[in-house]
């Protein structure tokens, strides 16, 4: 059985869809600066398409 600190670890990693519990994701974002060039890049690139069909639309 287990007990203590274990049961208490245990009982609240809750695996989201990613895989990781929120425990998980603190600690990684502490590895990981944020925001990192990866979401400015994806944001970036999202926004030029929505601006390009705004403008498109407008034609």
């Amino acid at each position: 059985m287990i007990g203590g600190p274990e049961q208490t670890i245990l009982a609240v990693h809750v695996r989201g869809l990613d895989g990781m519990c929120v425990g998980c994701r603190v600690w990684w974002s502490r590895l990981t600066p944020y925001p990192c060039w990866q979401v400015d890049w994806a944001t970036s690139r999202q926004a030029r398409a929505s601006v390009a069909r705004f403008l498109e639309s407008v034609r």
